[in-house]
């Protein structure tokens, strides 16, 4: 019986800090195209395709105190073999900073509104990474100065000094007297670093839900109540990276030993919403 009610007691307070992967839901592709229109499988070694990629370049921290320099069209930083795109960050100082990385983004070649996005992908380990598949507004039309007040989408980010943990968090209007609540999961992947993960989003005018491996994260719904609830309703772009130090993922220093550290891409996947 006190096992029983230990591990009762250890259920509600998982629940308090974590959210659960709840059963796979319908997928639904009826709301989607069935075949991608955007996908990128690697299939070319050298750099990644300059058709379908770009960059963003520079050392500016990023908003986010961030330590690495993002390089443009860099091997050692990026490149696809063997059917996988590696994103690296390295320890070697470039323009004043200590640390190397991309910024992988489809702005400029890909902007969508509403849409599922599909990347498979194995994250680096180590006390300092912070890589991420996220989403930015392409438009800005809601808050020039502020871009993340027009609607980010982190389908998936980790920061390295809490090995496992998986957030999707879905950013809105920061009034800058206190954060609006920010939907966010927080799944534990254990083999985050050593197996490939399927991490999805689904985008549509009446939601934005999240996915690991195929079972459901997070589910957001559009309220109604105007841009600064949803600011959703404009053209997005991918962005994939692996930040080093920063606001977050330096809240516990950096680790110089990890590096080089690697997130490697199988595939990304982009489906069309279907109007109704």
């Amino acid at each position: 019986m006190k096992i029983c009610v230990k591990f009762w007691l250890l259920g509600i307070l998982f629940s308090l800090f974590s959210c659960q992967i709840t059963e796979t839901e319908p997928e639904n592709m009826n709301e989607f195209t069935e075949n991608p229109i955007w996908e990128d499988n690697f299939d070319i070694d050298g750099l990644p395709d300059a058709s379908r990629w770009d960059y963003q370049v520079g050392g500016t921290g990023w908003g986010n105190n961030e330590l690495q320099y993002y390089t443009n069209a860099d091997i050692d930083n990026v490149r696809v073999n063997g059917g996988v795109l590696t994103i690296e960050a390295r320890k070697e100082r470039l323009f004043g900073k200590n640390y190397t990385s991309t910024r992988l983004v489809t702005h400029d070649k890909l902007n969508f509104l509403y849409g599922r996005v599909v990347v498979r992908a194995k994250l680096p380990a180590g006390r300092g990474t912070w890589p991420a598949i996220w989403m930015l507004s392409s438009e800005n039309k809601y808050d020039p100065t502020n871009i993340p007040n027009n609607g980010e989408i982190d389908i998936m980010e980790h920061v390295g000094y809490d090995p496992g943990q998986v957030h999707s968090v879905i950013h809105r209007y920061n009034s800058n007297k206190g954060l609006v609540p920010y939907p966010e999961s927080i799944i534990q992947v254990p083999d985050f670093n050593t197996a490939f993960h399927e991490y999805r989003m689904d985008w549509t005018p009446e939601y934005i839900k999240t996915f690991l491996d195929g079972k459901e994260t997070l589910s957001f719904e559009n309220s109604g109540k105007g841009w600064q609830d949803w600011p959703f309703d404009q053209k997005m772009y991918l962005l994939l990276n692996i930040a080093v130090g920063g606001s977050w993922g330096g809240l516990k220093g950096v680790d110089d030993t990890i590096f080089p550290a690697k997130m490697e891409v199988d595939y990304v996947r982009i489906y069309e919403y279907k109007q109704r």
